[in-house]
């Protein structure tokens, strides 16, 4: 059926205090982004929930639009009727109809909520009176106010009722550009897109860096990256991606450090170039797709060793997640199939066959003496590439 209206509600929005009005303003401002391109569709926002009338587009494709904006938690697709009792029946009755040609519905429940205390009518009331007309007019067809298959909701407002019944899951958290800029460590991996989605979840603007290591990692491999980061904006808006010619840093690397602490090394060297890129882009923290004992270098003591060189928080969403738990994530958010396309990034090359699980700051400071450290993150930081992945960024700046 065509439904007039959607009413997006709010996730954790609703429990902010003073600075509510922030977060507000600026999902709103996601919202109409994200439907910039329809200008039938008209978005209004009264106080604890945003009202999107439809004006005749399908409101199953801007529900799907929507549900990915994260603050929203869910969608609620309506019609509307005037005050009088008759047609706040026919409505739901219709609601019902509507349902049930698209999925089996043999229970339902009738929940009024009355914004409009003038009303004569008490909610309870209301309840009885629309479901038993609802009852009268179909054929097998229940109440059940436990475990309905259907719940039609019923708004009875100032000048209006609204009358909801399809309801769609959306992705909660809070709206990106709330919760300041992170810069992202983005390798080619399942892990990492994965852990830039969990912080776009939380509200915070990620900006991405990738270490490319030509003529060892090929094109295809960048281009892979740059998919990734293609995703993340669907999800966040704008992502500028910093690639960092690492060629140079890990060519050093191997040729003059013990084979167990290359890996250890690298990352501390990783971590030295984007704090540096941070620094440059505002960004308050850094943040990886590690998650604890994977792997050689996200051990506890490893990530002790590599942290030291860096001042700033190092976030890891993914820290406790198991690896299926993140597959599942990467389906899900469709970064897996990119992920596991078979083209190398640079933290597969010159693996040493048996990388130190338990490295030692004091070892690591010492073998980076054969290094000329400034003069290698330099060079790397002078060569960065940074590729804008979409435009729309500016236009939120007013806002933050």
């Amino acid at each position: 059926m065509r439904y007039d209206q959607l009413v997006l509600s709010f996730g954790e929005i609703a429990l902010k205090g003073k600075n509510r009005q922030m977060f507000s303003d600026l999902l709103f401002h996601r919202v109409r982004e994200r439907l910039r391109d329809l200008p039938s569709v008209k978005v209004r926002m009264p106080y604890d929930h945003i009202e999107i009338d439809l004006n005749g587009a399908n409101g199953d494709e801007v529900a799907e639009r929507l549900r990915h904006v994260f603050g929203i938690q869910s969608i609620r697709a309506a019609i509307e009727t005037n005050l009088d009792l008759q047609e706040m029946q026919a409505g739901a009755l219709k609601v019902l109809l509507g349902e049930q040609a698209n999925r089996p519905i043999r229970t339902f429940k009738i929940s009024t909520k009355r914004k409009n205390k003038k009303y004569p009518t008490p909610s309870n009331e209301l309840n009885h009176l629309i479901g038993a007309h609802v009852l009268r007019n179909t054929e097998g067809i229940k109440v059940d106010v436990h475990h309905p298959d259907l719940e039609i909701k019923v708004e009875v407002l100032e000048n209006r009722a609204r009358i909801s019944g399809r309801t769609y899951e959306a992705a909660g958290g809070l709206p990106v550009g709330s919760a300041g800029k992170v810069l992202l460590l983005l390798s080619g991996g399942i892990d990492s897109p994965v852990a830039g989605y969990q912080l776009m979840r939380r509200g915070a603007t990620v900006e991405a860096i990738h270490f490319h290591s030509p003529p060892y990692t090929s094109d295809r491999a960048r281009q892979k990256v740059i998919d990734l980061a293609e995703k993340l904006h669907f999800y966040g808006g704008d992502v500028k991606l910093h690639i960092v010619p690492f060629t140079e840093a890990q060519l050093a690397i191997r040729d003059s450090l013990p084979e167990s602490y290359r890996m250890t090394i690298m990352r501390r060297m990783m971590l030295r170039i984007a704090e540096r890129v941070a620094e440059q882009r505002g960004a308050l923290a850094l943040a990886t797709g590690e998650s604890l004992g994977q792997v050689a270098s996200q051990t506890l003591e490893s990530m002790n060793t590599i942290n030291e060189v860096t001042n700033l928080p190092v976030l890891r969403p993914l820290i406790a997640m198991d690896k299926v738990d993140i597959m599942t994530i990467a389906k899900e958010i469709d970064t897996y199939d990119i992920s596991i396309r078979p083209y190398e990034d640079c933290c597969t090359l010159f693996l040493p066959r048996a990388p130190k699980t338990k490295p030692n700051r004091e070892h690591a400071n010492r073998f980076e003496k054969n290094l000329p450290i400034d003069a290698l993150v330099q060079a790397a930081v002078d060569g960065i590439e940074t590729i804008d992945i979409g435009r729309h960024e500016d236009s939120m700046d007013a806002l933050l």
